[in-house]
């Protein structure tokens, strides 16, 4: 009476049938992250804390020397420069530029462009807090996540030689 055929049919519909049922829907495309617009704010010309100032040290681990040097303008915007000073190998470095600003005794550096080129601004690699250990004069100390920094004042207009 029935053939052969119709239940492997009907096996095959309700399979897809079943397997339709289970399949998800695709979730909706997440909104796109809101834009973070950064506006450096100026500070007050007589801060202590605008200048050039040079950092230099030796890190474990790592051959030669690093220099930082920053460099903090009263309106608010800063240059960041590294260097590893290796011997007489040419210096591998990096340039990057942003905003700055000091709430009581913290320091927060904000990288809005890495050497020359604009960064996600909603990434927190490119937010740096600072507690300000100590100031006096031609001297800043600093500590970060990375450990102390310790900084003197420069010219203004220095650079790091290459």
């Amino acid at each position: 009476m029935f053939s052969r055929r119709n239940p492997v049919s009907f096996l095959s519909i309700a399979a897809a049938a079943l397997l339709a049922g289970c399949a998800s829907k695709a979730p909706p495309p997440a909104a796109p992250a809101k834009p973070v617009s950064v506006v450096c704010k100026a500070v007050p010309a007589n801060n202590p804390l605008v200048g050039v100032w040079l950092s230099v040290r030796k890190e474990k681990g790592v051959v030669g020397e690093m220099r930082t040097l920053f460099t903090f303008k009263s309106d608010g915007t800063m240059d960041y420069a590294e260097q590893l000073k290796r011997g007489r190998q040419p210096p591998q470095g990096l340039s990057e530029s942003g905003c700055w600003n000091r709430a009581s005794q913290t320091l927060l550096v904000r990288t809005t462009q890495s050497n020359g080129v604009p960064v996600d601004l909603n990434d927190p690699i490119y937010v740096n807090r600072y507690a300000i250990v100590s100031q006096m004069g031609k001297t800043l100390v600093l500590k970060g996540t990375d450990g102390t920094l310790t900084a003197r004042r420069m010219p203004d207009g220095y650079r790091l030689p290459f």
